[in-house]
């Protein structure tokens, strides 16, 4: 199909529609020359060093040129390679440039998106934290400059380093209040090396802010809040837990972007970070949502077995253990001749300490009030071409009914879209296909955001080109 006949089907599309299309998540690929001056404005030269650097969660850098016996015993990861859309000399500069975009935004199907940097997965995992600092602040600064004049149709997503809520908090108002920028992309998680064994690189783990960490970051969780931005994550774990394959990247990438969605989704809502900050507004992006319905579910069902009350029927002291050993005496005489009769210390087993409340943070008494600190706060970035997109809204299968906020997320600059010109037409065919209505597929490619982004700032789209389709979308009420 020639680009002429790929355009005009997806103007057809965008004549049923009557509504916006907002990409919640598109890729810019970072020119490099320019990039490296503001890297060097903020003392940063060695651009391989800085890359190299990073925590695991992106691969090996180099891993081809390593000898065998330095890819085994879990030493190296098989990271990204081939990963632009090389075909199209068109597609690679328009990842680059604004411009070329903005020109082109009605021909992909697109009225306005957020943009995300490359780099910008990479540099707040920097261990130095200097370097950390120092490459995040240049991406913001790039990343302002290039988008600047396009302001009514993109809008590039900060880059925030965690390390620390102080780190977090300087970082976030210089890029918001110097900047400009109105949208923060926070890493998933933090690693931190075990005390004692910082000569050891995999001897790690992984802060995700809300459980076990070791700040109390309540007062970055604040200062969003107060500023208006909404957030946004979705860190590489390829090198972490099974991900660790040294030859193959597509098994280490699989799956990668749900799990540390997952794992930051749920040290918030456990942590009871979303309770105390129930204005606060955060994007999983990248990773699909159908993992999202799974973990509402499994947040329900484990809350409702093992909630403090609950769990008290699994206490051993409560075992009957002369009924038990009744029991294996008419039915278990094989067992018996063996072990005896001992149930006292087969009980003891499982007594161990306790009880603990593990969702003390949650602070909820229903199946629905954790539903209301799952929903509302978090959000589910689908690329175009995910057929599990559609879950989200299948009332008659998540949790309590509740639709989960699915953002159509093209990620165009990156691999995984090989034509630019297609991202539309793939995420249409969930209605082609009947797995999505047509009001949820306006959910998914403009309510969703232009709820999520408004409810964490009322005015996230003012003076864009959607900016009154917003608000007669937020006068509609709620999805």
């Amino acid at each position: 199909m020639s680009d002429e006949e790929k355009i005009e089907r997806v103007r057809s599309i965008r004549a049923e529609l009557g509504h916006p299309v907002i990409d919640a998540e598109g890729h810019y690929v970072e020119y490099a020359p320019a990039l490296a001056s503001f890297l060097a404005e903020e003392g940063i030269g060695d651009v391989f060093t800085l890359y190299a650097d990073a925590s695991c969660g992106t691969g090996t850098l180099g891993v081809e040129r390593l000898a065998p016996d330095q890819r085994d015993q879990g030493q190296a990861v098989r990271g990204p390679w081939w990963a632009i859309p090389a075909e199209s000399a068109l597609d690679i500069a328009t990842a680059m440039v604004p411009g070329l975009l903005y020109e082109r935004m009605e021909a992909i199907g697109l009225d306005y998106a957020i943009m995300y940097g490359s780099a910008g997965l990479v540099f707040p995992h920097v261990r130095d934290e200097k370097h950390r600092r120092g490459a995040c602040r240049a991406l913001n600064r790039y990343a302002a400059e290039i988008f600047g004049p396009y302001a009514d149709r993109l809008t590039p997503a900060a880059v925030v380093p965690l390390h620390s809520p102080e780190e977090g908090i300087e970082a976030l108002e210089h890029a918001v209040l110097e900047l400009g920028l109105k949208t923060v992309l926070i890493p998933s998680f933090v690693e931190r090396a075990v005390p004692g064994d910082r000569g050891h690189p995999h001897r790690v783990w992984f802060d995700g802010y809300g459980i076990d960490g070791i700040h109390d970051y309540d007062p970055f969780w604040r200062r969003v809040v107060e500023l208006g931005v909404s957030l946004a994550a979705h860190s590489s774990t390829m090198g972490i837990g099974f991900r660790r394959s040294p030859t193959n990247y597509a098994f280490n990438h699989i799956g990668h972007f749900a799990a540390s969605g997952e794992a930051l989704a749920k040290s918030l809502v456990m942590g009871g970070v979303t309770r105390r900050f129930p204005a606060l507004r955060i994007a999983l992006l990248e990773g699909g949502v159908h993992w999202a319905v799974g973990l509402l579910g499994d947040l329900i069902a484990h809350w409702e077995k093992r909630n403090i009350e609950a769990v008290r029927r699994y206490d051993p002291s409560r075992i009957d253990t002369a009924r038990v050993a009744s029991l294996l005496e008419q039915y278990g005489p094989t067992l018996t001749a063996r072990g005896g009769v001992a149930i006292g210390v087969a009980a003891g087993a499982f007594a161990q300490a306790g009880p603990f409340d593990d969702f003390e943070a949650m602070r909820v008494r229903s199946a629905e009030e954790i539903v209301d600190l799952f929903v509302p706060s978090l959000a589910f970035g689908c690329e175009a071409d995910d057929p599990l997109s559609s879950l989200a809204f299948d009332r008659s299968r998540v949790p309590e009914g509740r639709p989960l906020r699915a953002l159509f997320s093209s990620d165009i600059g990156h691999w995984d879209v090989p034509d630019m010109l297609e991202v539309l037409v793939e995420a249409h065919e969930n209605v082609e296909k009947g797995w999505m209505s047509r009001d949820d597929f306006r959910d998914f490619v403009f309510g969703n955001a232009a709820r999520f982004y408004s409810e964490a700032n009322p005015r996230f789209f003012a003076g864009t080109v959607v900016e009154q389709a917003v608000v007669r979308e937020l006068a509609r009420g709620p999805a």
